[in-house]
C-alpha cells in the first residue's frame, strides 16, 4: 500500500516516454516526507520536462495528490541522465568549437 506514489508515477511517464524499460522510479522515507527519484533515458528528458517544465509540473502535482491521499508529503526529483544536456566525454578544443559556429 506505502509505495501506490511509486508505481502511479511510474506508470504515468512510462506512458509518456519513448523508451519505457528505462524509467526508474526509486522510492525513500525520511524526516521530510517521501522522495520520488526519476531516472529516464536521456533522449526521454524534453518529454519528461515538456515545454517550458509543464510536464514534471503536473506529475509533480498529481504525485502530491496521490501522497495526500496517503496522509505523506511525497515530491519528485527527476535526476539527470549520463551524458545529459549534450555535454561529450572530451573536451573540445578551440578550434573545433570556433568551426562548429562557423558553419
Amino acid at each position: 500500500m506505502a509505495d501506490r506514489d511509486q508505481e502511479f508515477v511510474a506508470m504515468i511517464i512510462k506512458e509518456i516516454v519513448n523508451h519505457p524499460d528505462d524509467v526508474v522510479v526509486v522510492r525513500t522515507v525520511d524526516e521530510l516526507g517521501v522522495l520520488l527519484s526519476v531516472k529516464v533515458h536521456k533522449e526521454d528528458m524534453g518529454l519528461l520536462i515538456g515545454r517550458s517544465g509543464s510536464t514534471a509540473k503536473a506529475i509533480r502535482t498529481l504525485a502530491r495528490i496521490v501522497g495526500m491521499r496517503n496522509n505523506a508529503r511525497v515530491n519528485l526529483r527527476i535526476e539527470e541522465p549520463e551524458g545529459g544536456r549534450g555535454e561529450s566525454s572530451e573536451p573540445k578544443n578551440m578550434d573545433d568549437v570556433i568551426s562548429e559556429l562557423n558553419m
